[in-house]
């Protein structure tokens, strides 16, 4: 984890295929990592389309929100960013990436997580994340 922030120019200049790789998340490692409670789900989207529907667990923070919510964020755990596809949730990524947080963003976007978590696969899972 990085413990400074850093400015883009430095993070570009050190950008490679690790960091291309580390960037990212799929679901099932994601899930591993909020079950074991060695990760924060940020929500990344406008208030509205929180309100009109959201997943029940992880925290909202809007991404036009981040820069003054930072203190909601815990330095300790990956932080995994997520909208609808990816696009935001990789802006997101990004600012606290340079901020000093371990960040990554879900590739398989918000959508996918719906999809995932069907029928008996959310209950099995809500299970197993509450103990």
């Amino acid at each position: 984890m990085q413990t400074k922030t850093e400015t883009f120019d430095a993070y570009l200049k050190r950008f490679d295929y690790q960091e291309r790789k580390d960037m990212k998340i799929q679901l099932p490692e994601f899930f591993e990592l909020y079950a074991k409670g060695e990760a924060q789900l940020i929500d990344i989207r406008f208030k509205e389309e929180y309100d009109a529907w959201h997943i029940g667990f992880g925290d909202h923070i809007p991404l036009n929100e981040l820069p003054d919510r930072l203190d909601e964020i815990d330095k300790d755990k990956t932080i995994v960013t997520m909208c609808p596809h990816y696009d935001r949730a990789e802006i997101a990524r990004l600012y606290l990436k340079l901020n000093g947080f371990d960040a990554r963003y879900l590739t398989d976007g918000m959508l996918k997580v719906v999809d995932y978590l069907r029928g008996d696969k959310a209950r099995d899972y809500m299970q197993k994340i509450e103990g």
